[in-house]
């Protein structure tokens, strides 16, 4: 034990029994002190005789002097402290009591605290799909992303130095769709009274704009993939056989490499976990030969997997890889075999509703993007009426 530890168990010892009289936190029988900022007028730490040291703010509030007690200096830093002092000053100027937004301040918890809750409340109602996207981007993006920050301490320029750092770091798609969680649990916390209602710093930022990178395979370049396809089938029969069923269906990568068999029924595929609920893909020949040969051992419901436990979707991606080198594709991405289907819906003169029902869609303005892969036969369409038009002219005028 350290004599200053000594001498201050021995201190307290004394003032129990009176015989060191103090007032108020003065217990060692050193002076209470504050030490007011140069630079924010009435905010100040606090040092007790006892050694404790709090952050202060003294302003006026209708007329009278109020001091705001704001936390313990072992908690929050100088610059947090400062955040809450400038936004008590900013309620206190516009009519609110600092005494009322200090007791507020003290109940909301942590942003660590709250999003924690957040997740444990909101994750019954996600589907096990969202859930496993929402906590890859819980992960990578929200946990640490106001770390030391109350709750209600967040303001718009935190989310918009955030909103920067994910998107720089996770691409403008991500941060798009981590900015959307991330307003919603704001929201929540203003429904459960840890912000002040209408506060969701995320409100009025807007989202990065979205990049027009579909990539639509020709008949040649889907030749190619298929020979490539063919040279890597021998060494990765589960990865290559996944990709030809992406191809075949145009379903989400998500839908088929979490495939059970469960879900294969003959030409149809009952899934019932995809990104839009439960829905039923109607699959070609092709494809159920593809899927029955495939290995399948007792017990096994999965319908891609392989040997010890490797992770599908990390392998896939690899093999993938390795196809677009051997086709010369390095620009075409996996999502792209899902915009290729359509595209070739849409040349068989397939309809958008239908094209969506084939990928389902939830909204028709999701397939709305492929409006235009149709031009060439609208445009066949158009010349032939044009032509009837004509000779009807022609005729009566003649």
């Amino acid at each position: 034990m350290t004599a200053h530890s000594l001498a201050r168990i021995v201190s307290e010892e004394l003032a129990a029994i009176g015989i060191v009289k103090f007032k108020g936190d003065n217990r060692l029988g050193r002076p209470r002190r504050t030490v007011w900022s140069l630079t924010l007028p009435g905010f100040g730490i606090r040092h007790h005789g006892s050694g404790k040291k709090v952050y202060v703010l003294q302003t006026m509030m209708a007329g009278k002097q109020r001091l705001v007690t704001l936390g313990n200096a072992s908690i929050l830093t100088k610059s947090e402290a400062i955040d809450v002092a400038k936004r008590i000053l900013l309620r206190a100027h516009t009519g609110e009591n600092p005494a009322e937004t200090k007791a507020r301040v003290r109940s909301a918890p942590s942003y660590a605290v709250f999003l924690e809750e957040y997740w444990q409340k909101a994750k019954p109602g996600w589907k096990p799909v969202t859930l496993r996207t929402h906590d890859g981007y819980r992960k990578n993006y929200l946990n640490t992303a106001f770390a030391g920050k109350f709750i209600d301490e967040i303001d718009k320029a935190d989310i918009l130095k955030w909103f920067t750092w994910v998107s720089d770091t996770g691409g403008p798609g991500a941060a798009n769709r981590v900015m959307s969680i991330l307003s919603a649990a704001l929201t929540k916390a203003e429904q459960w009274g840890y912000r002040l209602e209408g506060s969701n710093p995320c409100r009025g930022i807007k989202p990065n704009r979205r990049r027009t990178i579909e990539c639509f395979l020709s008949n040649g370049e889907l030749a190619r993939l298929g020979r490539a396809f063919e040279k890597l089938q021998s060494e990765f029969p589960v990865q290559v056989t996944a990709l030809q069923v992406l191809a075949l269906t145009g379903c989400r990568r998500s839908e088929i490499l979490r495939l059970r068999w469960s879900e294969v029924r003959g030409n149809r595929l009952l899934l019932t976990d995809s990104k839009t609920g439960p829905r039923t893909v109607w699959v070609g020949d092709e494809v159920r030969d593809l899927l029955a040969a495939l290995p399948r051992q007792p017990k096994q419901n999965s319908v891609f997997q392989l040997d010890n436990d490797i992770d599908i979707i990390r392998s896939v991606s690899r093999v993938w890889q390795k196809a677009q080198d051997l086709a010369s594709l390095r620009h075409v991405r996996l999502h792209d075999l899902r915009h290729s289907y359509a595209s070739h819906a849409a040349a068989m003169s397939e309809t958008l509703p239908m094209i969506g029902k084939l990928l389902g869609h939830a909204s028709v303005q999701s397939t709305a993007r492929y409006a235009h892969l149709d031009d060439g036969t609208v445009m066949e369409a158009a010349e032939r009426i044009g032509n009837l038009i004509d000779k009807v002219v022609y005729n009566i005028s003649s």
